[in-house]
């Protein structure tokens, strides 16, 4: 597998277990607006190397989630704020532009997580 996304968990919001109980991160690169960041977990801006499309795999903690969906500027906001939302609801199609979905129960997310999608 070739990796085009890798990133770390730098902080967690207060509030960004809410959105995780229901099978939602909401990420973020650093300097996300003070009314998001108590959502968010806080991860490194690095930059995709390529298209992200369904049959990929995103991988946390080196545990792999088919992606059944992606929203249409999701790359774009990957690349340029680190902000996406993930949803474990296995969806064939994107609810939101920004939304990637995978397959699975989400995970456990701490400081030091490690992110990534593998083509």
């Amino acid at each position: 597998m070739t990796s085009i996304f890798n990133t770390t968990v730098e902080a967690i919001g207060g509030e960004a277990d809410t959105f995780a109980a229901q099978g939602m991160y909401i990420l973020f690169g650093a300097g996300a607006p003070p009314e998001l960041a108590d959502f968010c977990y806080t991860i490194q801006l690095v930059p995709t190397t390529a298209d992200i499309v369904v049959g990929q795999k995103l991988v946390i903690n080196g545990a792999e989630f088919p992606i059944t969906a992606v929203g249409d500027v999701v790359r774009k906001n990957l690349d340029g704020l680190g902000h996406i939302t993930i949803n474990f609801d296995g969806a064939a199609e994107a609810a939101l532009d920004g939304t990637l979905h995978v397959s699975g129960t989400a995970p456990e997310l701490k400081v030091g997580s490690t992110i990534s999608i593998e083509a």
